[in-house]
């Protein structure tokens, strides 16, 4: 059962209003969202990672029902709070792991960028985490781009129902973004977006 646009909005400002009946046809759905962005965030880690999808789905959706003082627009802009969360759990967990390591950091494997996503070490999600925040400052749409694509595993049609922006925006977006990350993660970093 996929999340309907528009049931999950009417759902979601019923849940803002305190309508526990709404909350109740709501977790199923969003859970079911949710376990699928972290499915195919964790797809490619290793068997018996010690981050479990579960467990992020878990975490993101307890933060996300918590937001009391949420403004749900739409189903859109919860996948990208979801897709948001999901990156500060991966990045603050990537920072234990490395902090209880004693690593250098491996080279970023950039095929990603034509893929849409990663390999998902927490190396890597550090370097691209950095590599967001620079991108963000220069251009806020292609690092929320990136931030959906990367960390949320967003289709370009869910990204631009988010953003509220054409498909073609976000290819255009996702491909400049893909070359200025090409070249920070590669060491040329200093390109404007």
């Amino acid at each position: 059962m996929a999340m309907s646009t528009g049931e999950v909005t009417l759902l979601l400002t019923q849940v803002k209003r305190g309508d526990q009946d709404a909350l109740a046809h709501l977790i199923p759905l969003v859970y079911k969202e949710l376990r699928r962005l972290a499915g195919h965030y964790m797809r490619d880690e290793r068997i018996g990672h010690t981050l479990q999808p579960t467990a992020l789905v878990h975490e993101v959706y307890l933060r996300l029902v918590g937001q009391t003082q949420m403004d749900w627009q739409s189903r859109a802009h919860f996948i990208a709070v979801a897709a948001q969360m999901m990156r500060r759990i991966l990045v603050n967990y990537a920072l234990q792991r490395k902090a209880g390591k004693r690593t250098v950091p491996a080279l970023v494997d950039l095929d990603w960028l034509d893929q849409g996503t990663a390999g998902h070490h927490f190396e890597e999600i550090l370097a691209v985490d950095d590599a967001l925040k620079r991108l963000s400052e220069l251009d806020p749409q292609q690092g929320k781009v990136v931030e959906m694509r990367y960390f949320g595993g967003l289709t370009e049609e869910e990204i631009a129902e988010a953003l509220g922006v054409s498909p073609r925006t976000v290819r255009r977006e996702w491909a400049t973004a893909k070359l200025w990350l090409r070249a920070e993660l590669s060491g040329g970093g200093g390109h404007d977006a």
